[in-house]
């Protein structure tokens, strides 16, 4: 099997504990809202930005659920596993839409435990343990757009 380092260098280089809160947070807003993954990522070391489409903006209690969820998510201390996939069957269990176009299989699968599953070939931490903790900096809505900006401590 390829190295982590090697299957990604085409790609910018995630910080692992970050790349995975998002993976966490992209779920919860799922679950929470029905709403599609983050349609725009900005992942770095100190901070992070996401984009949602909602129909409105969440409420302040929405907002302090949506980060005691993704809390308790970590400290499950969820092993983060990967396996690789033929294309038609990644296509049974997660949305493809957004691979780019000429993708070819097998596409890497990342688990979160039993909490997500999605394709993906950043970098992830072993173990939820290893994320530390989750907080919402500010967020904004804007024409159906709901910007956050979360850190890790």
């Amino acid at each position: 099997m390829m190295n982590e380092r090697a299957f990604n260098d085409h790609h910018k280089i995630e910080f692992p504990p970050m790349h995975t809160a998002e993976h966490i947070l992209n779920q919860t807003m799922v679950q929470m809202f029905g709403c599609s993954r983050s349609k725009n990522a900005h992942i770095e070391r100190k901070k992070s930005k996401l984009d949602y489409e909602l129909k409105q903006e969440p409420t302040k209690e929405q907002v302090a659920e949506i980060e005691r969820r993704v809390n308790e998510v970590i400290d499950r201390h969820l092993p983060v596993t990967y396996e690789f996939v033929p294309l038609q069957d990644a296509a049974k269990i997660v949305d493809l839409s957004k691979l780019p176009e000429g993708t070819e299989a097998p596409l890497r699968l990342v688990r979160i435990g039993n909490y997500d599953v999605c394709a993906c070939i950043g970098q992830h931490v072993g173990n939820t343990s290893e994320i530390g903790h989750f907080i919402i900096l500010n967020h904004d809505f804007k024409e159906g757009c709901w910007r956050m900006r979360f850190r890790l401590e």
